[in-house]
Formats: structure tokens, C-alpha cells, sequence
């Protein structure tokens, strides 16, 4: 018998996460990035497909390796910033996303935090890959998003290291 309590998830977040929205990979993305570790247990694979004269959005998905939470606030997001500018889309907040999915359980707030981290890295590597010099909205320093995904990356990285040692020393 576990004991374990269940996590209290609104609706919209168990609706995204049984029936999620623009789920899979874009095969004809314009930009793609992935943000997270399974080693730690969460990843999000972001696609966008962009009007690239207009910089917008037209379509997005997501592929990813987590929990309820992390599932439900990549879908929440997708369905958020399609049809909108770039610099709309970056503006999105984790705090927006949880608000959108009717809040997240504490322990879960850096899944909203990952999905936009990716969102951003996307939107970042589009205009690194184009060597289109960034527009005035979008910050030469990482954001707080970009910035908590490379640390759980990191993480990710030492406790996989960690655990290889142990394995080597059994």
C-alpha cells in the first residue's frame, strides 16, 4: 500500500494531460529546442512553424518525457501563443500558463516554468540559426525560464554522472 497522497490537479490540467493538445513531432518546423533531462525525469521538445516575413507563430507542438504537469502546462502553451507574434509569445510567463491550466500544485510550478524555458530556447535558437540580429524585446542574457532549464540540465548531468561512479564501484 502506498503512501503517497495524490496531488490536487485542476480539470484543465488532467483534461491536457489525458486528451493533449498539438501533441508530436513537426516534421516541417522552422525552429525546434528541447529543454530538460530524462535523467531528471522532465523534457519538452518545443516546434514552431513560423510566417517567417511576419514572425509569427502559426503552428506549435511538443513531444515530451514527464509527469501530468508537464504534459498539460506544453499543451497549455502550444495552444496559448499560436497565431501570435514572436515577441507575444515570449512575453508568456510560467505564472500565465498556471493560471491558464487553474493553477499548479507547488511541486509542479517548474513544469510551467520548462515548458516556457523551452518556448524561449526555440525562440531564441530561430534567430541564432537565421543570424537575424535579435529584436529589441528579446534579451541578449537568458531569462529566468532559459536559465532554470539549464540548471535542471545540469543536474541532470551530475546525479547521471553520480550514479554511473556508484554503478562502477558496486
Amino acid at each position: 500500500m502506498s503512501s503517497r497522497i495524490p496531488l490536487p490537479y485542476a480539470p484543465r490540467v488532467l483534461e491536457l494531460f489525458q486528451n493533449p493538445q498539438n501533441l508530436g513531432r513537426m516534421e516541417d518546423a522552422t525552429v525546434y529546442a528541447v529543454a530538460g533531462s530524462p535523467a531528471c525525469g522532465d523534457m519538452i521538445a518545443f516546434y514552431l512553424k513560423l510566417d517567417e516575413p511576419n514572425a509569427i507563430i502559426i503552428k506549435s507542438s511538443f513531444e515530451s518525457y514527464g509527469c501530468a504537469s508537464n504534459i498539460a502546462a506544453a499543451s497549455q502553451l502550444t495552444i496559448m501563443i499560436e497565431n501570435k507574434p514572436l515577441e507575444e509569445a515570449w512575453g508568456i510567463t510560467w505564472a500565465d500558463v498556471s493560471e491558464a491550466l487553474g493553477g499548479l500544485p507547488s511541486v509542479k510550478t517548474h513544469c510551467g516554468s520548462l515548458a516556457v524555458g523551452a518556448l524561449r530556447r526555440a525562440i531564441r535558437t530561430y534567430y541564432k540559426e537565421k543570424e537575424i540580429k535579435l529584436p529589441s524585446w528579446l534579451p541578449e542574457e537568458l531569462s529566468k525560464d532559459e536559465k532554470h532549464a539549464l540548471e535542471e540540465e545540469a543536474l541532470a548531468e551530475k546525479l547521471t554522472k553520480k550514479y554511473k561512479l556508484l554503478e562502477k564501484s558496486d
